[in-house]
């Protein structure tokens, strides 16, 4: 049996650490908060400095309470989040570029010709959300200096020296070859960063190397991005299983097994994750705005924040005709239309704050509700159920509301911090190859299940609703 290990979730809002020990569980955890600036133009970025420190101030803090060693790091990263930096001092030469910023839409545009090209050698379509549009754009605008990556590397090199990433996490930037798990040439040259010196792709399980913040030495022997971790956590290892984390955005990822599996409904083909060398994908959908999209009626006065959602919320006994399409970072997927704005319909004299808060959870739900239809697309057949894990999922209203447009079971994870669980469980399997997956993952066991409460034509009344006012914005002329 391995010992504790320090698993590390260095997330858009914030960094949770957990010391986790094979019999007892969670023994000690800690969290930093991160602040991201939201700025004009679609502009998200954050200094990557507070990137680093909330890694640290958070692993101290949870090894603090713990109160004793730990035998290995685990390191979850943000995925699509990248930076230049200096790789002799370690210094970083540009803002991090947040996943949610679009200021690369312009190399999508000229990138436009080619995009089937792209999808079909890295399994992702053309849009800034992915790193590859925002790296071009940190050497055409910023710099040519240093190296252009994913914030998981340069975290890496600062923790332990290392130059790497693991190959989930390279597949979110649209330069890694889909079936070889490879950088790829062609994408390179596309994207014009063909002299960039890139990180090495590793296994989400390697031994990478040693960090010495935390006083005592600890290898680094688990590093995978953080919906695949949390993919891990909640066991969806099977084909045809699927969950969706509620966080800042909302991520529903289906597995397809060994082989990627391409289809046409929209989503994205991608590793998820590489463990002793042996490949697994998934399909990908996102929502951009789910945890940001409460933030922002908090910001407005409408609540004080995501504990208001169910008294609020269940102040009144519907939306009161109020629609909403909280597309304020723009719809991802199967739409990945980033220039929509969103649009809140049906206003009266008579709406109150309950009719908003119900209407943003119906519209984060029924955003949902077209990515699982759109996996039961790809895969050929229906999903039994879903399984839910992040902070929003704190909200009985908004996960009952899910399983009403759904039409499905939606279980609600028992563990709060799935994405810091999951790459806990890798880092096990990084200091004990013979520990199999299986053995290596928290047992799970949903806090709650919630069965759908109306009937299947109610739930596609409601939906009909929500998409005629998507349609109405895909009508508009692009911005």
């Amino acid at each position: 049996m391995t010992g504790s290990v320090l698993a590390i979730d260095q997330g858009t809002s914030g960094t949770k650490a957990l010391v986790i020990c094979p019999e007892r569980g969670v023994i000690g955890s800690g969290t930093a908060p991160v602040r991201p600036r939201h700025l004009p133009g679609g502009r998200v970025e954050v200094d990557p400095v507070e990137l680093y420190e909330s890694v640290v101030d958070a692993g101290r803090r949870a090894l603090a309470e713990a109160g004793e060693p730990v035998a290995a790091l685990g390191l979850a990263n943000q995925g699509e989040t990248v930076l230049a930096w200096d790789p002799a001092t370690g210094e970083p030469l540009t803002d991090a570029l947040v996943w949610q910023d679009r200021r690369a839409e312009s190399v999508c545009t000229e990138l436009a010709p080619h995009a089937e090209e792209l999808r079909h050698l890295t399994g992702l379509p053309l849009d800034p959300y992915f790193a590859a549009p925002k790296m071009a754009w940190i050497r055409r605008h910023l710099t040519r200096g240093g190296v252009v990556t994913t914030s998981d590397a340069w975290l890496v090199h600062r923790l332990t020296g290392a130059y790497v990433t693991d190959a989930a996490t390279a597949g979110r930037t649209q330069l890694l070859d889909l079936e070889r798990v490879e950088w790829s040439p062609s994408a390179l040259e596309l994207y014009g960063l063909s002299d960039e010196r890139l990180p090495d792709v590793v296994d989400a399980d390697a031994r990478i190397g040693t960090t010495t913040v935390f006083e005592a030495d600890i290898p680094l022997t688990g590093l995978l991005v953080d919906q695949q971790a949390a993919l891990l956590a909640q066991r969806v290892t099977e084909p045809g299983t699927a969950k969706c984390t509620y966080g800042t955005g909302a991520f529903l990822l289906a597995q397809t097994g060994t082989a990627p599996r391409r289809g046409d409904s929209g989503l994205v083909s991608c590793v998820a994750w590489r463990l002793a060398g042996r490949t697994s994908y998934c399909l990908d959908g996102q929502v951009y705005t789910a945890a940001s999209a409460v933030r922002w009626l908090t910001d407005l006065g409408v609540i004080s924040g995501a504990a208001d959602l169910d008294p609020v919320g269940g102040a009144v006994p519907d939306s009161g005709g109020v629609t909403f399409v909280p597309a304020l970072a723009g719809l991802a997927a199967p739409w990945w239309r980033g220039d929509l704005r969103g649009s809140l319909t049906g206003l009266g004299l008579d709406t109150a704050p309950g009719h908003l808060v119900r209407a943003l959870c119906e519209g984060i739900a029924a955003q949902v509700v077209a990515l699982a239809d759109a996996a039961a697309a790809d895969l050929g057949a229906p999903l039994a159920s879903l399984r839910v894990d992040g902070g929003l999922t704190r909200s009985a209203l908004l996960m009952q509301t899910q399983a009403d447009l759904l039409q499905l079971p939606v279980e609600v994870s028992a563990l709060p911090d799935a994405t810091a669980l999951g790459v806990g469980a890798v880092a096990r399997l990084g200091i004990d190859p013979e520990l199999s997956v299986d053995d290596a993952l928290p047992h799970r066991k949903p806090s709650a299940v919630y069965e759908p409460r109306i009937g299947p034509d109610e739930a596609a009344e409601r939906l009909a609703v929500f998409r005629s006012a998507v349609a109405t914005l895909l009508d508009r002329e692009p911005v």
